[in-house]
């Protein structure tokens, strides 16, 4: 499990930044002052994005964060949140404050802490010689998934509001 912690120097007026997800591998993790030698997209007259990046062109989709949720790029660290244990000493479950079911021998898991580094709204998906189309991971993750959870806690939440006792009537004879 991990936690987020805000970045503490910040309001609502913290620099925003535009996620780019390339097609390809590379090990580095982080900003890059890369220069407009390298590194300058284009919006064409048909409002297409295209780049090239190492003699190749990408084409990309600018993919907007759902209204109701937030983008952040994190920052993993060494730190794990403090564990809650009752009066004997055993580890609660920090979601529920409850002890969960077999976890008196067992050490709980962990929570681990996950650093905020900058906000998005949106972040742009290229491909190679075409656009990525909705069946591309990050674009479903997006589009489809979030959906899909929406859905699922929806009915989820329907379905107990149906068995709530002020939802029941009961006809007296």
């Amino acid at each position: 499990m991990h936690a987020i912690q805000p970045k503490q120097n910040h309001g609502h007026d913290a620099k925003k930044c535009t996620p780019n997800i390339l097609p390809c591998r590379i090990d580095h993790n982080g900003p890059v002052n890369a220069s407009k030698r390298y590194w300058a997209p284009e919006v064409d007259a048909d409002g297409k994005n295209t780049v090239f990046f190492r003699g190749r062109k990408l084409h990309g989709r600018n993919v907007k964060v759902p209204e109701g949720y937030r983008g952040l790029i994190v920052n993993a660290s060494d730190r794990t949140l403090p564990q809650k244990k009752n009066r004997d000493g055993v580890a609660m479950d920090s979601r529920t404050d409850t002890v969960e079911e077999g976890d008196s021998e067992e050490e709980a898991e962990p929570v681990k802490v996950l650093e905020e580094a900058a906000p998005f709204d949106e972040m742009m998906v290229w491909g190679h010689e075409a656009v990525p189309e909705g069946d591309d991971p990050y674009v479903k993750g997006v589009e489809e998934w979030i959906a899909f959870a929406e859905a699922v806690s929806e009915s989820a939440f329907s379905w107990q509001d149906a068995f709530t006792p002020c939802n029941l009537t009961w006809k007296i004879s």
